[in-house]
């Protein structure tokens, strides 16, 4: 455990050196605004990460910092509680080691605990529930029952996704001594226990008609999203974990099919449904992610044991250091090291290019880091057309963004130079309306096709052409300013409304 715990300090290390570089990313813009209207739902995510941005804004504040800490917390808790899974499959040293070091070392990881994403709490949730599963095989206590659900509730309040998890779960315990447990109290408590903690969630969807829903399917007819072939998938999902680790995942599925490994199955059975499912349904590469932690640990065991013979344990240190150089290898990649011109200068000396996750034009930067910069140099040039308005006409202007982040950047920034907040139709923020404007005055940020509101404004002018080259393509449109918007906003705001 000494030997793990160091590895969690490594995470430690790393958070203190990167996690102020280049910026905040769009998507925590947005959670950060989440955080400002609490509720039991929201159009495009559970309310888990919503209520922590409220934390955090009421206690140790949103600098990148004290916003980064509680991801990076979640990746060290994921690489002791893989050490400790490995344990409590009879790994030894090498096997928790390894365990731990393929998971600080998978360049989705990193990603996922730099940024704060609901995508950064995942993996702890889901290793955490097959830790349960473990212990409940072992013990065979039944009470264990309500802890699962009590950790399948909160996990369902911060991603959905744990659904196809669950389902490859239950797969396996009807092929596993555990389906007794079918026809005993404690396990129809504990679904009761995760159906209470998600219930107020599930009763906000289905009160709107399930937004969540009906979004992801428009989101799918747009075709924003990058999907690929299985093979191409099954690449990127080796990628995203470092290709070294993927012989873990391959020894951990034999470990656990094979009858050394055949109690704990059911655990095989969660990650073949996560991964079979997005294979079939073209989700998103990383959706796959937490499943990994799975398989990870039950790999390092039988890896550890394969090398048991005194002749063969060369192979596990020099495993570990391959892990490490090819972690670090592609850690810039993953995580924001180095300086911009650096990162860039790097990628193009060893020819990577980042895997795309949706269909945007992209600069010098790839998507996921040039959507960290920019966002406050936007706000300013707003900032200095709103003030050059007169007193009385401030008064009444309002500032429209066509997407979360320059919405979620007005909100985060704008007290800073003097702006109100923003009104946007993207997302949730649609629910929370055109606030107290009529429309006589709004400024238009990225706005790509001025043409539709032509017809809607007395005036329409161009106020500014940002042109910052790392930020995203997309992110360099111009901003107008729309003068006498018909019909009212509070009118014309169901016509917005983002989802069918």
């Amino acid at each position: 455990m000494i030997a793990v715990c160091c590895v969690a300090l490594v995470r430690v290390v790393i958070y203190l050196l990167a996690a102020r570089n280049y910026g905040y990313f769009r998507d925590e813009l947005y959670y950060l605004a989440c955080g400002e209207h609490p509720a039991w739902g929201y159009i495009d995510q559970p309310p888990l990460i919503a209520w922590i941005a409220w934390l955090l804004q009421h206690t140790i504040g949103v600098s990148l910092y004290a916003l980064r800490l509680l991801p990076m917390l979640a990746d060290a808790g994921s690489i002791v509680v893989a050490g400790l899974v490995a344990r409590k499959l009879g790994g030894g040293f090498w096997a928790m080691f390894l365990a731990a070091l393929a998971v600080l070392v998978a360049p989705i990881y990193l990603t996922f605990s730099h940024l704060f994403t609901m995508n950064a709490f995942d993996p702890l949730l889901w290793i955490l529930i097959a830790w349960l599963f473990l212990d409940l095989i072992q013990t065979g206590n039944q009470k264990t029952w309500i802890w699962i659900g009590a950790a399948i509730g909160i996990t369902l309040l911060n991603k959905y996704g744990v659904l196809y998890f669950v389902a490859g779960l239950l797969v396996g315990l009807v092929f596993s001594p555990l389906r007794r447990s079918f026809a005993r109290p404690w396990f129809w408590i504990g679904v009761t226990v995760a159906t209470l903690i998600a219930l107020p969630n599930f009763l906000w969807q289905l009160h709107r008609n399930f937004p969540f829903v009906q979004l992801v399917r428009s989101v799918r007819e747009n075709g924003r999203d990058v999907m690929v072939p299985p093979l191409q998938y099954l690449a990127q999902q080796s990628e995203m974990m470092g290709f070294v680790s993927s012989l873990l995942v391959v020894l951990g599925l034999w470990f656990l099919l094979s009858p050394q490994g055949r109690r704990y199955a059911v655990l095989a059975f969660g990650f073949l449904s996560v991964l079979g499912s997005m294979l079939l349904l073209k989700g998103k590469f990383y959706y796959v992610a937490p499943a990994y932690l799975v398989v990870l640990a039950p790999g390092a065991v039988l890896l550890e044991r394969l090398t048991a013979r005194r002749s063969l344990q060369w192979i596990r240190p020099v495993y570990a250091l391959v892990l490490l150089l090819v972690g670090a290898l592609m850690a810039p990649m993953a995580i924001p090291m180095l300086s911009i011109d650096s990162y860039i200068a790097y990628t193009n000396k060893l020819g990577i290019q980042q895997q795309k996750f949706e269909n945007h034009a992209e600069g010098r930067l790839p998507q996921i880091y040039a959507d960290m910069v920019g966002w406050e140099e936007r706000v300013k040039i707003v900032a200095d057309y709103f003030h050059s308005l007169p007193p009385e006409e401030q008064r009444i202007t309002a500032i429209g963004a066509s997407n979360y982040g320059d919405a979620g950047a007005v909100d985060l920034f704008g007290p800073k130079y003097g702006l109100p907040k923003a009104i946007s139709s993207a997302n949730n923020y649609w629910i929370w309306g055109p606030r107290d404007y009529s429309g006589q005055s709004v400024i238009l940020m990225d706005e790509d096709s001025p043409e539709k509101y032509k017809t809607h404004c007395k005036s329409l002018r161009l106020v500014a052409r940002p042109n910052n080259p790392y930020a995203r393509t997309d992110e360099n449109q111009p901003i107008y300013h729309c003068v006498g918007f018909t019909p009212d906003l509070h009118s014309f705001w169901p016509k917005l409304k983002p989802w069918k």
